[in-house]
This record gives C-alpha cells, structure tokens and sequence, in this order.
C-alpha cells in the first residue's frame, strides 16, 4: 500500500477505534475526553504510515528527515554556544551547527534499518504507544486516562498499517 492508502484508512477506521474505547473505558479508566479524542486521532493516523519512515522514497521519511537534521543541527548550535569566544560566537555556533546538521541528514540515513524490517513490528507499535503516552503524560500534563487513550490510538493506527501491509511480526 502507499502513503495515501495508509493514511486514508487511518482516517476511515478511526471511528471503530473510539467504538472500542467506549467499551473499555471502565475495565482500563479511560478518559473519553475530547482533547483525548482529538490528539489520539492524530497519533492514530500518524501511526497509519508511521512504519514506513524506513523506506527512503515515503513521504514520512523525506518530512521527518529535515526536521531530525534541524533539529540535530540546533542542539549542536545550543550546547557549543557558550564555549565558543567573542561577540560572534553565535554565527559561529550557527555555522557549526549547519554542519552538524548536515551530518544529521546523513546520519538519519545511516540509522534508518532496511524496509519492512525491525521498524514493520509488534515491538516498534508498543514503543511508539509508550513514546505517545509519556509524551502526552508528562509533556502536555494530561491524565493518566487522557493518556491511556493517546498511547492506545498509537498502537493501534501503527497497527493498522502492520495489518493493511500484512506484515506483522513481533521483532
């Protein structure tokens, strides 16, 4: 399948998703709120074409790998900044920073394991939902149910892409 066919399917079932927290809410205390709703619809189509970040042609590997380079390039820019000397250390450290970037372009690549490999699996699902949970949890201070619904809507998109791809494996 490709991207549009993978997210399209995300936007499609998503409502079967919901269906199934309305009927676990009580046995897991999920909170149906609708920010929990609305977040877990993005992290649910997210995770709809999230496995093929591996694949060098998806569109979700060529939109994230600029944005893992920037932001690889800043924390560089950040942490040298203040070691570097004179009143131009920050076009210095912008410069350095630009290569390390350049580096993190490269080095996305070289990390990127081969398609439908380590990344197309149960393991990588339950790591994106953890990812999701604490993210949500402790980064924009939702409840713990709030959260629940998150971590479940991105394992369960991720899911989905493993299904529609048959492709499902533990590791």
């Amino acid at each position: 399948m490709n991207y549009e066919e993978h997210v399209l399917a995300g936007l499609i079932t998503y409502p079967l998703f919901v269906a199934l927290l309305y009927y676990l809410k009580d046995t897991f205390h999920i909170s149906l709120t609708f920010l929990s709703l609305a977040l877990g619809y993005a992290f649910y189509v997210l995770g709809s074409d999230l496995p093929d970040i591996d694949h060098p042609d998806s569109l979700i590997h060529r939109g994230v790998k600029p944005i893992f380079s920037v932001i690889f390039g800043s924390i560089v820019a950040y942490r040298i900044h203040n070691f570097l000397p004179g009143e131009y250390s920050l076009i210095y450290a912008w410069g350095i920073g630009a290569i390390a970037a350049v580096v993190g372009w490269y080095l996305f690549t070289l990390i990127m394991p081969r398609h439908r490999g380590i990344v197309h699996s149960i393991f990588f699902a339950l790591l994106y939902a953890l990812i999701s949970f604490l993210g949500v949890r402790y980064g924009l201070s939702l409840s713990t149910g709030e959260s629940y619904v998150i971590g479940l809507a991105a394992f369960f998109g991720y899911l989905l892409h493993l299904i529609l791809d048959r492709s499902i494996k533990i590791l």
